[in-house]
């Protein structure tokens, strides 16, 4: 015995109409894509330099003392960094490399980069007020001051405006 014919668009549903086709849901919204925050990274990647070339450069007028000094003398005596004033190059050279690493995650394509923008300001933060108050010791005087220090203060600014630019960016929408 032979199976009966079907009818063509017959399908496996019982019942005599074909079930309508699905749909997928539409919105009228507008929908954020991800994207790299390239200025802002670009920045904080500058400032992550920037503190690692203040490591071979001098940091005070007229002596010999480099911020790799400095930083190893902040290292030697970690209990005693905050009575002894070498708190503010690990400060600033950590900080650069945290703002470094930073640079780098804005590289990312994320849908917002506003965090990592709130945590590189909470280091530039830091890094600022390393700057100041050696800055105020010296009486506001920069000739005090060599190189080295001048590359501190590049991390502080690059480190500034880069975090600003992520946390101020808007989302991008299609």
């Amino acid at each position: 015995m032979s199976e009966p014919v079907q009818p063509a668009g017959a399908t496996a549903y019982s019942g005599s109409a074909p079930p309508e086709p699905t749909a997928p849901p539409y919105s009228e919204k507008p929908v954020a894509f991800r994207h790299p925050e390239s200025l802002g990274g670009l920045l904080l990647i500058l400032a992550g330099i920037a503190a690692g070339v203040s490591l071979l450069l001098d940091w005070l007028d007229g002596s010999d003392i480099s911020g790799l000094s400095l930083v190893r003398k902040g290292f030697e005596d970690l209990g005693a960094i905050f009575e002894n004033g070498m708190w503010q190059p690990l400060a600033i050279v950590l900080g650069g490399g945290v703002l470094l690493l930073l640079g780098v995650a804005m590289w990312l394509p994320l849908r917002s980069h506003r965090f990592l923008g709130l945590l590189g300001l909470l280091v530039s933060a830091v890094v600022v007020a390393a700057l100041v108050v050696p800055l105020a010791d010296a009486g506001w005087d920069l000739g005090f001051f060599a190189i080295g220090f001048y590359f501190g203060i590049a991390v502080a600014v690059l480190g500034l405006i880069g975090s600003l630019k992520a946390l101020l960016t808007r989302r991008k929408m299609t």
